[in-house]
């Protein structure tokens, strides 16, 4: 049986946010796979630079996105989803936040949906029931599936730490058990940040803003492992050894197999 995974990015998490939550999926994630606490995003500290050097394993000085604003690459590097495809593997990405788009190229999907943070309450869960959906009918073998609420309706709207933005950490890690218990063990699945924040804000390199948490739940981790020393840049090698597809040579993280 060929190895799929699941790639689940929720915006702006921190590790205290994590641990502060109250949601008791979060102990039995780190009970039943291996996790950090303590991984390190690239800088800028920003939403689409992250994105970026999470799907392509290179810093955002090499890939030239700085801003939340999309430039194409003067020297281009295959991406997690070109390398998928190259390799005769299928994709899927759902995302409450437009610019995304712009982290695939076209043709690398066979299923993409978009829904607008603001557009309804919950849209992290309608994406999240979206992309079951998805699952269940076209089977992609990667799917990744990104949740915006946290860093809109709880960091930049009412603060980092704030009630509000631990409500949605909670909220989002209830559609994280619901996409682990429903694909019952078919798929790896890969649960990260792309950066932190602080007061109503992020894109600095304060450690609020650079330190994130990760969780690896599937067949090729150890249960109640705590990783060292983790890059965002690792994301993409990690999920390519998991699947048996090549990396792109220009990629600078490493797979965390076996460590």
């Amino acid at each position: 049986m060929e190895n799929k995974v699941i790639l689940i990015s929720i915006d702006g998490m921190r590790p205290d946010g994590v641990t502060q939550c109250g949601n008791p999926y979060v102990k039995e994630l780190m009970k039943r796979g291996s996790y950090t606490l303590d991984a390190q995003t690239v800088f800028p500290s920003v939403t689409l630079p992250c994105h970026m050097s999470m799907f392509h394993s290179v810093p955002p000085v090499r890939h030239g996105i700085t801003t939340n604003t999309y430039m194409p690459p003067v020297r281009p590097i295959n991406g997690l989803f070109e390398q998928i495809k190259a390799a005769g593997r299928t994709s899927a990405m759902f995302y409450g936040w437009e610019p995304l788009r712009d982290i695939s190229r076209s043709a690398s999907l066979i299923a993409a949906e978009y829904k607008n943070a603001y557009s309804a309450d919950n849209t992290d869960r309608i994406l999240t029931n979206k992309a079951l959906d998805c699952i269940n009918e076209l089977k992609p073998d990667f799917v990744f599936l990104y949740m915006v609420e946290t860093d809109e309706k709880g960091g930049h709207d009412n603060g980092w730490m704030s009630d509000a933005y631990l409500h949605c950490i909670y909220e989002a890690f209830n559609n994280v058990k619901t996409v682990i218990e429903q694909t019952k063990g078919e798929y790896t699945v890969i649960v990260t940040a792309d950066h932190g924040g602080h007061d109503r804000s992020h894109g600095s390199d304060r450690k609020e803003d650079m330190t994130i948490p990760m969780f690896f739940y599937g067949d090729s981790f150890q249960p109640g492992h705590v990783m060292k020393d983790v890059s965002l840049l690792d994301l993409a090698p990690t999920i390519a050894d998991i699947m048996k597809v090549p990396a792109a040579r220009e990629w600078e993280g490493k797979s965390l197999l076996g460590r």
